[in-house]
């Protein structure tokens, strides 16, 4: 019976990784609710905010901040967005598959990159390929907080004002219903008054209110919008860190529930299998024992 025994050590095994699976899928359940809250929560705030930049974009339009206006230098910037844990299914690696392409497509154009990465995943992969990581952030815990994301991303932020790179793109995983989460590569600058206009245009037309605007600017408009577009930009980045965080643990919430349906089907055959074994000695010891008695 050393082969049934063998059998009922792999059983108890795989129940083990079963148990294990099933905690961490309720686990990823209740942490993808309280992520899905803060993402929504974070919302209002991104679209008021990118409402005004557009709006001030359009009242000032002789005025342009240094992250609407575009520059020749032959380098550009991305913002990778990764989880600091695995165990989240294909979620990183579609995401990073797409910033593998857009290196590849900067290479093409002569373009060199310089990358900030958030997350642990994507510090590693970007380490690994070589890439220029010229700032990161790690071990961001379940809840994004904007003071930890602000020091990395104004690297970028800086280099771009300063005409050091000719644009920005943001590389995260949005978060679309708890099954569908699609990786996104986006720019972020140079900033555009006509996207940011369709986009306040598009959200008005989406919740049905339309106002009316003026402003009364202290202590005067360049200050006003200074400091706006860097928080609008800000707020972007945090959007994009709360999405990615919300698909994180639905993506993981997915993975180990397929973990543990598939142990439980492991589980399944082998149970079959010891059974055959089991039932094959004894009829074995059967045979064994009819054969002695013929024989006497």
């Amino acid at each position: 019976m050393a082969a049934g025994k063998e059998i009922r050590g792999k059983i108890k095994s795989v129940e083990n990784t079963k148990k294990i699976t099933k905690a961490m899928e309720m686990v990823a359940a209740s942490k993808m609710r309280k992520a899905q809250d803060r993402m929504r929560a974070a919302r209002p705030y991104s679209e008021k905010i990118r409402n005004i930049a557009a709006n001030l974009g359009q009242a000032n339009p002789e005025y342009v901040h240094a992250f609407m206006k575009t520059n020749d230098a032959k380098s550009a910037g991305l913002i990778v967005v990764t989880t600091d844990k695995g165990l989240c299914g294909g979620m990183n690696t579609n995401v990073l598959r797409g910033v593998t392409h857009k290196l590849r497509d900067l290479q093409t154009a002569g373009v060199s990159a310089q990358a900030v990465a958030i997350g642990n995943k994507g510090l590693g992969f970007l380490t690994r390929v070589g890439a220029k990581v010229v700032s990161h952030a790690t071990q961001l815990g379940d809840t994004p907080h904007l003071e930890k994301l602000i020091g990395p991303v104004k690297v970028l932020l800086d280099a771009y004002a300063k005409g050091e790179i000719n644009s920005v793109y943001l590389c995260y995983t949005r978060f679309i219903n708890t099954m569908k989460q699609e990786p996104v590569v986006q720019q972020l600058l140079p900033l555009s008054a006509s996207v940011m206009s369709a986009q306040a245009q598009a959200n008005e037309v989406a919740t049905g209110t339309k106002h009316g605007w003026d402003y009364i600017y202290e202590p005067d408009p360049q200050a006003v919008i200074d400091e706006l577009l860097v928080r609008y930009v800000e707020a972007l980045v945090y959007q994009a860190v709360a999405e990615n965080m919300a698909s994180e643990q639905s993506a993981r919430m997915v993975a180990m529930k397929s973990a543990t349906d598939n142990a439980g089907s492991v589980i399944a055959e082998l149970k079959l299998v010891y059974n055959k074994t089991r039932q094959a000695a004894i009829t074995k010891e059967l045979s064994e024992i009819v054969a002695g008695a013929a024989a006497v």
